[in-house]
């Protein structure tokens, strides 16, 4: 009886229904909508993070380098030796220098790993290279045509012996012709494969690190670096007299690049004169939820250092991809549960108003021997039905809009600043790509994002809900009133 007369009374009412059902599904829509995005910046908004961080890295922790005056701050020297056979054979030397922070010793990664929450920790070691290169050329003496007159008074003019005087010319030619070519490696823990910065790049060529080659001469290259200098598996490279074989090519997954050059820890320890050193630590905690209380612990007991979370990096992040994050979370989530709440009242409204036009039917079902919660639970039925109606229109709309977003997917620009704590390039102002690890560039870079808009099944199942509660919302309203009538009241009533 019950499903019988709810058919007859919604085909019976169809206007009404179709109204109440499209506001609702208006709102449902904004929501999913709202929501799809607001995901898809997250995941924009990971990805950006990963050029920061290694996966799984949950925190790094460093030390900032300590602030030096200009006229104390090392700079790079180079020396060359003096050819005096008058070849102009080529000369070269690198200069290797700890990049971004001040060091930190090996043990602090064990106390780190030791402290609670902690689920693991790894070092590493960046370093920025100087090379130059290039050779001297010799000039000529070319002697003056008015040269080689005696002095007058007998005192030789230009103190040669006897008093003669000595041959006047110049120099022309000769100089010296040097290239300069600045490139970043870093020193990673090869026995931690699943935690570091290599972790933000896919081997396409060759293979990654071995565990067993933690004192191995052999590197891991970038591929836009290996592609400019031409380099591929089985290459070679000489990093401060020491040659390594390329064994992988890494193309980064956000497009930028740690270092030009991976190498293991130890070989980048002992290029930069830095035992036993490392510049950053990457942190994994044991959950989520106890990021914070680790970072708090560690700036605890072990002073001196810089704890940076994803959260504390993610507010470096500016550009559009800030701007339309803050819309979508914070106007575009209020202005969902506006119109969503506007759409319920609207639906309370329409089923209230249903119910007094249909006075004189529910003062019969009374007078029938209908009970007041029998028609409450057939009012409320309808107005759930229509809640179900409009989720199914709504969850269509929202599906639409989000696969219109993804469609068009918008490139949204995301503008990362110098890296937290660490120094502004290294010694002597010199910078370089990749330094310090992820995220420790002195520069500003900027990465190209494509949003997206991901609907999941936890935002449908929110839709869902939400029809349910729209319809029940409607319904109660309705009930409410319809719960109230009298049978002599309502029959003495015209509709």
């Amino acid at each position: 009886m019950f499903f019988t007369y709810l058919r007859r009374e919604l085909r019976r009412r169809r206007k009404a229904a179709l109204v109440v059902a499209s506001g609702l599904a208006l709102g449902i829509a904004l929501v999913i909508v709202v929501d799809s995005v607001s995901s898809g910046m997250g995941r924009a908004q990971d990805k950006v993070l990963q050029s920061l961080y290694g996966l799984g890295t949950d925190m790094t922790v460093t030390k900032a380098a300590q602030a030096s005056s200009g006229s104390t701050a090392e700079r790079p020297r180079f020396r060359f030796d003096a050819q005096d056979d008058g070849s102009e054979e080529e000369q070269s030397t690198d200069r290797v220098m700890v990049q971004g922070f001040q060091t930190l010793a090996s043990s602090t990664v064990g106390k780190v790993a030791g402290q609670s929450g902690v689920a693991d920790a790894v070092g590493g070691l960046s370093l920025q290279v100087v090379k130059v290169s290039g050779e001297f050329s010799r000039g000529q003496f070319k002697q003056d045509a008015s040269g080689g007159g005696g002095g007058a008074g007998g005192a030789g003019q230009g103190g040669g012996p006897g008093g003669g005087q000595s041959p006047q010319g110049r120099v022309q030619g000769g100089g010296a012709d040097f290239d300069v070519n600045s490139y970043s490696v870093y020193g990673t823990d090869v026995t931690e494969p699943a935690l570091g910065p290599l972790t933000t790049s896919t081997i396409t060529s060759g293979r990654t690190f071995k565990e067993s080659e933690t004192d191995a001469k052999v590197a891991v290259a970038d591929s836009a670096y290996a592609k400019e200098k031409k380099l591929k598996t089985g290459s070679t490279v000489t990093v401060k007299d020491t040659e390594f074989e390329i064994v992988g090519i890494a193309t980064a997954d956000s497009g930028d690049a740690a270092a030009n050059l991976y190498v293991p820890l130890k070989q980048a320890q002992t290029l930069g004169d830095a035992k036993d050193k490392v510049t950053t630590i990457y942190v994994k905690a044991t959950d989520s939820q106890r990021i914070e209380g680790v970072k708090s612990a560690i700036q605890k007991n072990i002073s001196g250092t810089t704890v940076t979370t994803s959260a504390d990096l993610a507010d470096t992040v500016s550009g559009s991809l800030s701007t339309a994050s803050s819309l979508a979370t914070g106007v575009g989530k209020w202005l969902s549960v506006v119109v969503l709440a506007a759409a319920f009242l609207v639906a309370g409204l329409l089923t209230s108003s249903a119910v007094s036009r249909r006075v004189r039917e529910f003062g019969t079902l009374k007078a029938l021997g209908w009970r007041s919660g029998r028609v409450t639970r057939q009012v409320i039925g309808e107005a759930v039905v229509n809640g179900l109606v409009g989720g199914v229109l709504g969850i269509a709309l929202g599906l639409a809009g989000a696969c219109a977003v993804t469609a068009v997917s918008p490139t949204l620009q995301a503008q990362l600043g110098g890296g937290t704590g660490g120094g502004a390039g290294g010694p002597g102002g010199l910078t370089g790509g990749g330094m310090g690890g992820p995220g420790r560039q002195a520069a500003a870079k900027t990465l190209d994002i494509a949003l997206t808009a991901p609907v999941s099944l936890t935002t449908v199942a929110l839709a869902v809900g939400l029809a349910v509660t729209g319809g029940l919302v409607a319904g109660g309203f309705g009930g409410w009133r319809a719960s109230r009538l009298r049978p002599a009241d309502a029959l003495r009533r015209v509709e």
